[in-house]
C-alpha cells in the first residue's frame, strides 16, 4: 500500500514538474517576443490578445477548477477598465476645461464639480487597489448570497449575467459621470516608476506580458495547493465534500473573487492598450466570448483557456481583416466552434492528454511485444 501511494506521488510531482515547464516554455516565447516582432502596430495587437487571454484564464480558474460557470466575466474586466480611465482621465491636462480639472464629458452635460466619487483617482496607487479590490469585492458578496443559499448551475450563470447588465445599463445612464455611450477617451499614457507606458511602445507590451505570466503561475500554484484539490472536488462532487465537512460556500467565495480580481487587473491593462474605456468592456457579447474561448482552449486546463483565446481572437481579427473572408468570417469561426465541441468537448488542451494516452499505448504495446514467448517444454510442463 505504501508502495502504491509513493509511486502515486512520484507520478503527480513529475506531472507537475512537465506542467510547469511547458507553462514556463510558453511564457518565455511570449516574452521574448519582442525580439523578432519590431512593428509596433503588430505589438500592441498582440497585448490586447494577451489582455483577453488573462480574462479567460481567470475564467478557467473559477468555471473549470471550481465548476462555477460566470457569465458576468466581463463585469469584473469593466470595472477594472474604467477604474483605470478614471485615473488617467484626471491626468489628461489638455481636456480638462471646467473648474477642478473637470473632464471633457462632465463639462458638456454641465457638471460644476467633480463628484466624489472620482477625487480619490487622483491617486494612482488608489486607482490600481480599486482595480483589483472592487471587482473581487462585489464578487464576493455576490458569491457570498449564491453560494451561502447552495445555487448552483445554470443559476449562477443567469445571476451573474444579470449582474453584469444592470452595471452596463448604470453607466449608460449616468453619462454626466461615465461619458455613457461614448465611455471615458482622451487618456493620458499610464506612467509608474518613472518608465511611460506607450500603448504602442514595448513597454507596456512586456507590462501585460509579465503581468499575465506572473497571474498564470500565481493560478498553476492555485490550483497545486489544498484549497485548489478541494475546489476541484467541489466541481466533481459538491455534497460529499459538504460531508466530510469543509465550508464548501467559503472555498467558492474565495476563487470566485480570485477570479474577478484577476479579470479587473486584465481590464486595466486593456485601458492601457487600448487607450480608452467603453460600456461595451461590459457587454453580454464579450463575456459570452470568453466563455467560448475558455472552452475551445480547454475550461480545465490554464494554459488551454488562455492559448484559446489568443487563437480565437487572433483569428477573428484575422478573418475579419481579410478581403477574402470579410463577409463570411462569423461562419468559419462558428463552424470552427461546432467542430471542437463535437471532437474535443475538452478544448484543445485535451489533445495533450489523446496524444499522451496514445503514446502510452504503443509503449505498451512495444514492451509486449519484446517479452519473450513461453517455451513450449514449460507450457507442457504446466500442463
Amino acid at each position: 500500500m505504501a508502495t502504491t501511494v509513493n509511486f502515486m506521488k512520484s507520478k503527480m510531482k513529475t506531472k507537475t514538474i512537465m506542467q510547469i515547464a511547458v507553462y514556463a516554455a510558453v511564457c518565455l516565447a511570449i516574452l521574448l517576443l519582442p525580439l523578432y516582432a519590431q512593428d509596433d502596430f503588430l505589438l500592441n495587437r498582440i497585448a490586447r490578445y494577451l489582455v483577453l487571454a488573462m480574462v479567460a484564464m481567470a475564467l478557467s480558474l473559477s468555471w473549470g477548477y471550481a465548476g462555477i460557470l460566470n457569465l458576468g466575466q466581463a463585469m469584473s474586466f469593466g470595472i477594472g477598465s474604467y477604474c483605470m480611465a478614471m485615473a488617467l482621465k484626471l491626468r489628461t491636462v489638455p481636456v480638462h476645461t471646467g473648474t477642478e480639472g473637470l473632464p471633457d464629458f462632465m463639462v458638456w452635460n454641465n457638471v460644476e464639480t467633480l463628484p466624489w466619487f472620482w477625487k480619490p483617482f487622483y491617486s494612482m496607487p488608489f486607482a490600481l487597489l480599486a482595480g483589483l479590490l472592487i471587482p473581487a469585492l462585489i464578487a464576493c458578496i455576490l458569491g457570498w448570497f449564491m453560494f451561502r443559499g447552495r445555487v448552483t448551475g445554470v443559476f449562477v450563470a443567469i445571476i451573474t449575467l444579470a449582474a453584469m447588465i444592470v452595471l452596463s445599463l448604470l453607466i449608460i445612464d449616468q453619462q454626466q459621470y461615465t461619458g455613457g455611450f461614448n465611455g471615458i477617451t482622451d487618456l493620458a499614457q499610464l506612467e509608474l516608476f518613472g518608465i511611460v507606458f506607450d500603448a504602442y511602445s514595448s513597454n507596456t507590451y512586456f507590462l501585460v506580458a509579465i503581468s499575465l505570466t506572473v497571474c498564470l503561475f500565481l493560478a498553476l500554484a492555485l490550483t497545486k495547493t489544498k484549497g485548489g484539490l478541494i475546489l476541484q472536488a467541489i466541481r466533481d462532487q459538491e455534497s460529499r465534500v459538504r460531508y466530510f465537512g469543509y465550508d464548501v460556500a467559503l472555498y467558492q467565495t474565495a476563487v470566485f473573487g480570485v477570479s474577478a480580481a484577476i479579470a479587473g487587473l486584465a481590464g486595466m491593462l486593456y485601458t492601457v492598450v487600448m487607450e480608452f474605456a467603453s460600456p461595451t468592456f461590459l457587454s453580454v457579447q464579450l463575456s459570452l466570448s470568453i466563455v467560448i474561448w475558455c472552452a475551445v482552449g480547454g475550461r480545465q486546463s490554464l494554459l488551454g483557456a488562455m492559448l484559446g483565446a489568443i487563437l480565437v481572437a487572433g483569428m477573428q481579427g484575422a478573418l475579419s481583416e481579410s478581403e477574402v473572408f470579410l463577409e463570411s468570417w462569423t461562419l468559419i469561426m462558428g463552424g470552427l466552434f461546432v467542430l471542437i465541441v463535437l471532437f474535443l468537448p475538452n478544448g484543445l488542451a485535451s489533445l495533450v492528454d489523446i496524444a499522451a494516452e496514445r503514446f502510452r499505448r504503443r509503449q505498451h504495446d512495444a514492451t509486449t511485444q519484446d517479452e519473450p514467448a513461453p517455451s513450449a517444454e514449460l507450457s507442457e510442463g504446466k500442463l
